[in-house]
């Protein structure tokens, strides 16, 4: 084992990959010599060349035409979109086509190809550098959307994602890069896309998390274990497809539910994973589905004092999960 961040188990995933599949390279906005902006390719042009780490114009639309394209052909593609901002121009090729193609082709016709999106808040990244985007890829069937919030699973995951036939949205959180540090081993694994982690077992609550607020959750879940709340906190590492047997199998034992996440509460996967217990789980319930969330504004505000109203934060979801033990 040895103690990686998150972009250094990204990097290394990539790494493997191209080096074990020779249909695998990467293209994106200052992907090559300067590395990406997050420096997640760093050093893979001078390893692989060029022609597999390819810098693109600034046009997200032609990045993800030209990997859908690729991907048709039999290339393994990781387009990388620079922010998750600026996805958008490339809407139609991911939902309008990726996401149809096996469907509209009943299976003839596969793309393999990972969609890597740093994603999130809590960096000042502003209006046009912050965005949650998950929900946009969650409700469309035809996509897997990943989003992992360790070093360990950022590596499985992504490596598996690079494998599969079928188009993958890979979120990294972008704040927990260098933040958040863990084990990976050394030894060559994977890590099956749908299925959700416990984090930490538990017996009176059930909190669902991904990604940063995985973390934050696991603060408040230790926060309150000091109460004599015992609180299991699951991971959900893939939204689509949802492991939902995971999630319920836990609510049937703790009795109680709430949902953390970083994106608007209107929508989002904490209203589907509610509607989901509520139908599957009711009368396990001893109290209400709670869900903490960030609030239905458009976009994640730059000055520090409304982006920590946004963030949710260890302190509001250990308020929030008090509230719901003492129910």
């Amino acid at each position: 084992m040895a103690v990686k961040s998150v972009i250094e188990a990204v990097r290394e995933a990539i790494r493997e990959e191209m080096t074990r599949d020779s249909k695998v390279f990467v293209m994106g906005e200052d992907v090559g010599v300067r590395g990406g902006v997050f420096m997640a390719t760093q050093g893979m042009v001078e390893d692989f060349g060029e022609e597999r780490i390819i810098d693109t114009p600034l046009a997200e639309a032609s990045i993800m035409g030209m990997a859908l394209g690729a991907a048709f052909r039999g290339m393994r593609p990781i387009p990388e979109v620079q922010f998750s901002d600026f996805v958008w121009p490339s809407i139609n090729q991911l939902i309008g086509e990726a996401a149809r193609t096996c469907y509209g082709t009943n299976g003839a016709l596969q793309v393999p190809m990972v969609i890597r999106i740093p994603y999130g808040g809590g960096i000042r990244g502003g209006l046009f550098h912050s965005q949650n985007v998950e929900t946009h890829f969650f409700h469309t069937p035809g996509l897997k959307v990943v989003v992992p919030g360790t070093p360990y699973d950022a590596k499985g995951l992504l490596k598996s994602a690079i494998r599969d036939n079928n188009p993958v949205v890979f979120l990294e959180h972008k704040k927990t890069y260098r933040l958040v540090r863990g084990e990976v081993p050394e030894e060559e694994y994977t890590l099956p896309i749908g299925k959700a982690d416990i984090k930490r077992p538990g017996t009176n609550m059930t909190v669902v998390s991904y990604g940063l607020t995985l973390h934050y959750t696991l603060e408040a879940a230790e926060e309150l274990a000091a109460d004599g709340v015992d609180i299991e906190v699951l991971d959900l590492r893939t939204l689509t497809p949802l492991d939902t047997e995971t999630v319920l199998d836990s609510v049937r034992k703790t009795g109680k539910l709430a949902i953390v996440h970083e994106d608007n509460i209107t929508g989002g996967v904490g209203a589907e994973i509610a509607a989901l217990v509520a139908d599957q789980a009711f009368e396990y319930l001893d109290g209400p589905i709670t869900r903490i969330c960030g609030p239905d504004v458009p976009t994640m505000p730059f000055a520090q004092t409304l982006e920590d109203a946004y963030m949710p934060t260890a302190d509001k979801i250990a308020a929030g999960l008090r509230k719901l033990a003492a129910y």
